[in-house]
This record gives structure tokens, sequence and C-alpha cells, in this order.
């Protein structure tokens, strides 16, 4: 993979990041309630049609990662604090620093903190290459 198209891609997904984090800041504060960023992209041996993307999260008390889907399957754990995994039709789901969850391709999951501390995840990613990692969902259950 190329410099540029690996670039490419870091950008899109910050951009992508960014613009989900300027809709909600803190009053208190110009941090924003959550941020998200790729650390790494690799190529995933024996697949030239996929990657692994390493991604971290943090989250301010009272923020929330929007609904999204990822074009693979995503594995995480809570570092720091105490969220809620949010998956569509499902009844949320705790997670404490130390534990982990999944979600499949295509399973739309957001998250939030319900902590009084700050939260961070860090996730990976198998996805395929050349579109983006993070796609923004609606829930479709009440």
């Amino acid at each position: 993979m190329t410099h540029t198209f690996r670039s490419l891609i870091a950008l899109s997904s910050g951009l992508l990041a960014a613009s989900l984090c300027t809709a909600q800041s803190t009053p208190q504060s110009n941090l924003p309630l959550f941020t998200s960023k790729p650390i790494i992209t690799s190529p995933l041996t024996g697949d030239d049609r996929k990657q692994i993307v390493l991604i971290s999260v943090a989250m301010q008390p009272t923020g929330a990662v929007p609904f999204h889907t990822h074009p693979g399957d995503c594995v995480g754990t809570v570092v720091e604090g105490v969220v809620e995994l949010l998956v569509d039709g499902q009844p949320p789901r705790r997670v404490i620093a130390g534990e982990t969850y999944s979600n499949l391709r295509g399973t739309i999951h957001g998250f939030r903190n319900v902590g009084e501390t700050p939260a961070k995840l860090l996730n990976s990613l198998v996805v395929d290459k050349g579109v983006p990692f993070v796609i923004p969902a609606a829930p479709t259950s009440k």
C-alpha cells in the first residue's frame, strides 16, 4: 500500500471522527466528549483485500460515540473507565476496564461513558481496504 493511499485513509478516518466530535463538547471546557484516532493501519497477511486498524477512543464523562458500523470485524477492550456498549436491538452492556467486547461486520453499535471519569478504549478492526473503516449508522430498533 502506498504512503499516499495510507495517508488518505488515515485523513478520511480522522475527518470522520473529527466531524462526529464537533457536535459534542462539554459546556465547561473545549474538550470534545469523545475522540477517536487510528494508531496504526497494517496489511493483513494472506489477504490483500483487508487491513488491520488499531483505534484509540477516549470519552469524557457523559460522552458517547454515535452509532456506527465497520466494514469488517471489531474486537476491543476498555483500558480505563466504565462504558456501556450499545448494540442495535440489544440491551446496553456495561463494560469495565480490563473487559472486552466484539462486534461482527455490519453490527450497528455505539458507546457511552457511564462513569465519573474519562474512559479509554482500544479497538482492533479487520476491515475491507479502500473504504472508510467507521461508517455512521442509525439504529433500526427503538
